[in-house]
């Protein structure tokens, strides 16, 4: 519909509520009568739970329960969800520790949960935790990734000798070995891939309301994916799911890492039962450093096998991912897409070993990535390393083993088949964009002024909206107006303005006559929710077969008007007319028809609304080329990112507005990782980057303009042709940055540097 039709840079309609302070956070949330939580967490990486005293702080002014993992026994209530289904070296089950929602008989991390405390102010449940006496077993704690598996060393549980958790193998070792046997050069590459947080805007929180009238919750939080959050929910809790309502209102940032149920939510919930107080707790910006899931930290030994004119033959791949001192759902993340290591190559053979390990740190979750942002990382630094060894330039080794269009669609080595892609446009575009051939003069300028000048490229693909389903439902009132329920929940990323863009052009109405609603499993129907850049494809396909359902039968209400066949009716840009007729009918002018009975054809309900559920069988793959540039003070090693260019394909491209910003974001995320953050504990499992005195976080003045062009290839896997676009961004960003930082300390005979690349590190690495 003309300035809102798909493909316009429309600006966000959620912004003008949002930035006038009309957004509903979790922290927002007020009920009359509301009690506050606190928790009490482990001051120890890891110890044994000789006894609780709570005596004192239940007899403290205004506390109205206090929870140990006892009560929560005595209750009768369950455990936190884990992951399941994978197995160990030798084929037995994996290692699959509990995850109680209140520590029994040990903590195992700074932070683990050991009893929550209701008052009447959030002041008197603060006071009365400090008042809770825990005897404690200090106990060895084991926090190195790569350390985890040593002979002899400390066990996070006792049962679990080696810390492994589960062993999961992929691809052809015969055929990749083969490749080996053959080769005329072979590459070795390290990698640690460092730790860190969200550090969402929004801390995690819950309020929990019971009704005891009717035996139902009612849970404020903010999550992304409410429906399988409220099933979850009602499994830990002994319930059924209908006892369970879910709000998710605006939310602040998640990255995946408020997917999960965390302990916090069952015990806000069971506390508003046992008090017949709504309950509300909201973590302290400390506390989520000690308690939020964190991300990435996984330790790689790769091997690239390549033949005399630089062509990959193999590629294998040992990696030991961290997965904490639990396992949750749906982790670790790495092996899920370890697909990624293929790359936008043609390697015919790759065979992947990733060993979860568990340490006394926190749980690991999926964040932004999920996966994809590492294996990126070996895999482009692997050809760095390759093209050093080989002497042939990395732009042209790549483009000697890029997979073509025309070899589409493209089984890899590893577990994907790309459906469609222009791996080498995409780097052609950018290194014209990025003004390649100027590099030596900049670099020359650079090393003028004291600096050293690198430049770093990498070519990534991930997959994107995995197998599944997503749901929508659209429906008009009589008035014309429509409210769109969406099944996809957004975390700051514009789904309101993309479905509301998508419907608006497929019905020909004005987005000011369309509201949206999510997050609430009371009033959407169903949903999956969002994660793996998936909310386009799959939540954009449902409101397109909804609008699609609804024209359908508008069709049919405007043919029977005008007394014509719906053969002989036409419908473009919100108007349905026929060359047998001077007459035409909007789409309102149906609406309001469609609740007249009498007006309708015979048999037809009244009414116009139409639900949908897309679902794919497949993924889908975007791709595309990121050039970082960077300067790195001789004296200090200060590094400053100063030219930053991007071609993306993310199929049809449905708000470049928004996906420039999602790109930016996922740079940002990127370059963080990078050059500055990092979640570091001591030998005994304490946290030493629990604030933002000491997690260096990203600032705007750190980057310069993102420039970021579209190469569309549109994907027919679904009906828009997108693809996925939330996290392509920080894809691409953590092997190019790194890239450019090893390029320009390449004169000091620096081959490879860890993240974060700080000043120290790089000035060190200078040193040496």
């Amino acid at each position: 519909m003309g300035e809102f039709a798909i493909g316009q840079g429309v600006s966000r309609f959620e912004d003008p509520r949002l930035v006038r302070g009309g957004g509903s956070y979790t922290d927002d949330v007020q009920i009359p009568g509301m009690a506050h939580g606190v928790v009490l967490r482990s001051p120890h990486g890891h110890a044994r739970i000789k006894s609780i005293d709570t005596a004192a702080a239940k007899a403290a002014p205004g506390v109205l329960a206090v929870i140990t993992a006892a009560d929560w026994q005595a209750a009768g209530l369950g455990d936190l969800m884990t992951h399941s289904g994978l197995k160990l070296r030798d084929g037995s089950p994996m290692y699959r520790p509990r995850y109680p929602v209140l520590a029994e008989t040990h903590v195992r991390f700074i932070g683990d949960t050991v009893a929550f405390i209701v008052a009447d102010t959030l002041a008197q449940a603060q006071d009365a935790a400090e008042l809770i006496a825990v005897d404690y077993e200090e106990l060895p704690a084991v926090v190195s990734t790569a350390q985890a598996t040593k002979p002899g060393g400390t066990r996070v549980y006792d049962d679990c000798a080696d810390n492994i958790a589960f062993v999961e193998l992929i691809g052809d070792k015969v055929a990749t070995e083969a490749g080996f046997a053959k080769a005329a050069t072979v590459v070795k590459g390290r990698f640690v891939i460092n730790r860190v947080t969200a550090v969402t805007m929004e801390p995690r929180g819950a309020v929990a309301h019971y009704h005891a009238a009717s035996g139902r919750y009612t849970v404020h939080t903010a999550t992304q994916r409410p429906h399988g959050f409220r099933g979850d929910l009602a499994a830990i809790l002994k319930i059924s799911e209908t006892a369970v309502h879910v709000i998710t209102g605006d939310t602040g940032g998640s990255f995946g890492m408020k997917t999960q149920i965390f302990n916090e939510i069952p015990l806000t919930c069971y506390a508003a039962k046992l008090t017949g107080h709504p309950v509300k707790w909201i973590s302290t910006r400390t506390e989520a450093f000690l308690s939020d899931p964190q991300g990435r930290d996984n330790v790689t030994e790769a091997e690239l096998a390549l033949d005399k004119d630089g062509r990959f033959l193999a590629m294998k791949v040992t990696t030991v991912a961290a997965i904490g001192a639990y396992l949750q759902h749906n982790m670790p993340a790495f092996f899920l897409n370890a697909g990624s290591l293929a790359g936008t190559y043609r390697t015919p053979a790759l065979f992947v070993d990733v060993t979860g390990v568990l340490t006394n740190t926190n749980p690991v979750r999926p964040y932004r990535g999920n996966g994809r942002p590492e294996a990126a990382f070996v895999i482009e630094r692997m050809v760095e390393l390759a093209a050093r060894k080989t002497g042939i330039d990395s732009v042209t080794l790549r483009r000697r083993n890029y997979i073509s269009l025309k070899e589409m669609p493209f089984k890899t080595g590893l577990t994907f088949t790309y459906d469609c892609g222009e791996f080498e446009k995409n780097m052609d575009l950018a290194l014209e964009q990025a003004d390649f051939d100027g590099f030596a003069r900049r670099r020359k300028e650079s090393r003028k002024a004291g600096k050293l000048r690198g430049i770093g490229l990498s070519n990534t693909i991930e997959r994107a909206a995995a197998p599944g389903s997503e749901g929508a439902e659209i429906r008009f009132d009589r008035n014309g107006g429509v409210t769109l329920f969406a099944g996809s929940s957004s975390q700051g990323q514009g789904h309101e303005t993309v479905f509301t863009q998508i419907v608006a052009d497929r019905l020909g109405i004005h987005p000011d006559d369309i509201r949206y609603v999510q997050g609430d499993t009371d009033q959407v129907w169903y949903g999956e929710g969002t994660g793996g850049s998936r909310s386009a494809t799959m939540g954009g396909s449902a409101f397109a077969r909804a609008s699609d359902k609804i024209v359908d039968k508008a069709l049919l209400i405007a043919a029977h008007a005008l007394k014509l066949d719906v053969a002989d009716i036409k419908f473009a840009d919100g108007v349905f007319s026929s060359a047998k007729s001077n007459r035409t009918l909007t789409m309102k002018e149906i609406a309001a028809d469609a609740m007249v009975p009498a007006k309708l054809p015979a048999g037809m309900e009244p009414g116009l609304s139409a639900t949908a559920v897309h679902t794919t069988p497949v993924n889908n793959y975007p791709n595309g080329c990121h050039i970082c540039e960077v300067e790195i003070d001789i004296e200090t090693g200060e590094t400053a990112v100063v030219r930053y260019n991007v071609v993306d394909d993310v199929g049809t491209v449905l708000n470049p507005m928004l996906l420039h910003g999602q790109i930016h974001g996922g740079v940002v995320q990127g370059v963080g990782q990078a050059l500055m953050e990092d979640i570091h504990f001591d030998e005994s499992g304490q946290m030493v980057t629990a604030s933002f005195m000491d997690y260096a976080m990203p600032h705007a003045h750190n980057f310069p303009a993102i420039h970021v062009e579209a190469n569309p290839v549109p994907t027919r896997t679904n009906p828009l042709g997108t693809k996925g676009a939330g996290e392509a961004g920080c894809v691409g960003a953590l092997p190019a940055v790194v890239n450019a930082v090893v390029d320009a300390l390449s004169e000091f005979g620096v081959t490879h540097i860890e993240m974060p690349a700080t000043a120290e590190r790089i000035w060190r690495a200078m040193q040496a």
